[in-house]
């Protein structure tokens, strides 16, 4: 199974989820920001987070590109200052591309900027759990 990681991050939060992901599973990461050629993709995991209830803009824009002929399937995992708004907007584009989006998604608590700690250990242990949980039931 060709397995793929891909982050936005404007504080650092997503990327250093991605980086702690990448790690674990042998796979490295890659930053939407140098529009990163997926192909073969069977399972993608977007690292991402929620700006003023928003995916980023640049988000949406990379996973318009996005077609079931190069990524099978998509994991989101998303932080916000709640830690509960999920990437609904990056869902339905991936959805209308013919893509499968899994039910299940990785929601935590960012920060504001810098501030608030996150991700912090527990967050990236649990982050870990759900991406090998993710694994075993493909």
């Amino acid at each position: 199974m060709k397995i793929s990681i891909i982050y936005y991050s404007m504080t650092g939060h997503s990327k250093k989820m991605a980086n702690t992901i990448s790690k674990e599973l042998s796979v490295s990461s890659e930053n939407i920001k140098t529009n990163p050629k997926l192909e073969d993709v069977d399972l993608l995991f977007i690292i991402s987070g929620i700006y003023s209830d928003k995916s980023s803009p640049v988000l949406i824009e990379y996973v318009k590109g996005l077609t079931k002929r190069n990524v099978k399937k998509v994991a989101l995992i998303t932080s916000s200052g709640s830690g509960i708004t999920k990437p609904i907007k990056v869902r339905e584009i991936l959805e209308n591309n013919g893509i499968k989006v899994l039910k299940d998604e990785f929601l935590y608590a960012g920060g504001f900027m810098f501030f608030g700690g996150h991700p912090n250990k527990n967050d990236i242990m649990n982050a870990t759990n759900f991406v090998k949980e993710t694994l075993k039931s493909l």
